[in-house]
């Protein structure tokens, strides 16, 4: 039976593990800053976090830590510094003195950004039914991973790193996540029976789970919905699959709420993309900031879009680059020969495409036109945009978006 413990305590806090000096990045930016989808990791993760309602929310950070602080300096989040490095169950340690005494504190990682609310809230409610939770995973190659053994009876028992198993205990499938759940009172008296007599000479915060099997407290092992989500950075290689790994999930919800892609591998949000029904996207688009696809618009190949918002059955044709606008209905890029009257002057066409609130006009000889003329979008709307055109496409490719 488990001890008696305060269980009515609502109170929720996030440690979040960020201090790892990541040397396999080969990079003086500290891993958690590396960007997946346009933002660091570690926003990731605390949007996370901040998904689940925490009270209290302590970062951990070691190498490169100024850097981490500062990029995060305006987050409501308590700082706790470790160093030198000397393991998990240290790192931890670290934080508790921030942290209120009562309720359940998650342990999560800095550098593993996919990690879902779903599953963190699974790991929670069991905590707070005064159990000890920990994220499980079968995997096919378990080598360099903590094991979770079992005794006979499928009951867990302990936790043992790569470095430290047998031969036998190699062979266990079951690899320890990190991702933990505790009942903060359990946790505060569990770390400083910690010991570092290991292969590593580090403090394991995976020993604890041998500690709860000792006193009889309850042990759950849920796993993860999906695979990608446990999946840690420690590589450049490492970071470029979880990034297509983000862009394929995220275009796979899009499709499930009715957008078409010509190849959903081949998209890049790195900001905030919401889409009505009936949206096409062809491949290669970027899109930036926050963008809006109304009903039906139809995005061509090879496109960046960043902060802006596209009109229902609005087509933007390839290659277009769009900063800032707002673009209304129904509006097509026309070609000039489409237009009525002769085409303007290479001076008049940029003075007629660019609001008052544009940046500098910027002739990039590689680029075909982006041209929005005031006149395409209503005053009311019409927001900074910016065009770039290559000289010998003036007369060739799309220069307006009209109605």
């Amino acid at each position: 039976m488990s001890p008696p413990l305060n269980s009515t305590s609502s109170v929720l806090n996030v440690v979040i593990l960020a201090a790892g000096q990541g040397t396999r990045m080969r990079s003086a930016l500290p891993k958690v800053l590396h960007a997946i989808a346009g933002k660091p990791m570690l926003a990731h993760v605390l949007a996370t976090a901040a998904e689940l309602k925490p009270d209290h929310a302590c970062v951990v950070y070691g190498h490169g830590g100024e850097k981490v602080r500062a990029a995060f300096n305006n987050e409501p989040l308590l700082w706790a510094k470790q160093e030198p490095q000397l393991g998990t169950g240290h790192a931890v340690t670290q934080a508790m003195p921030q942290l209120p005494a009562d309720g359940v504190t998650l342990i999560v990682y800095g550098d593993v950004p996919l990690i879902t609310a779903q599953t963190l809230s699974a790991l929670v409610t069991s905590a707070r039914q005064q159990k000890l939770a920990w994220l499980t995973e079968e995997v096919e190659n378990p080598a360099g991973l903590g094991r979770i053994v079992r005794d006979t009876r499928g009951n867990v028992c302990a936790i043992v790193e790569d470095k430290d198993a047998t031969v036998d205990q190699r062979k266990i499938r079951e690899i320890n996540t990190g991702f933990v759940a505790c009942p903060t009172a359990l946790l505060a008296k569990w770390l400083p029976r910690l010991g570092n007599k290991n292969a590593q000479g580090e403090y394991y915060l995976t020993d604890i789970l041998a500690i709860a099997v000792a006193e009889g407290v309850d042990v759950e092992t849920p796993h993860p919905a999906h695979d990608w989500e446990v999946v840690g950075v420690n590589s450049r290689d490492q970071l470029a699959q979880l990034e297509r790994t983000f862009q394929r999930q995220f275009a796979q919800r899009l499709m499930t709420e009715g957008v078409t892609f010509a190849d959903p591998a081949r998209i890049d949000v790195r900001g905030q993309l919401s889409c009505e029904t009936d949206v096409s996207i062809d491949v290669n688009c970027i899109f930036e900031g926050k963008v809006h696809l109304a009903v039906g618009a139809r995005i061509g190949a090879n496109c960046i879009l960043r902060n802006c918002s596209v009109g229902a059955n609005t087509e933007i044709l390839p290659f277009t680059d769009i900063d800032g606008a707002v673009i209304g209905a129904s509006a097509q890029e026309l070609a000039p020969s489409r237009a009525s009257g002769p085409a303007p002057s290479l001076p008049m066409m940029f003075t007629s495409a660019i609001s008052s609130k544009s940046k500098p006009v910027n002739l990039d000889l590689a680029r075909r036109p982006t041209i929005f003329p005031t006149s395409a979008i209503p005053q009311s709307e019409a927001k900074s945009t910016s065009a770039r055109a290559p000289l010998s496409a003036i007369t060739t490719a799309p220069t307006s978006i009209a109605a």
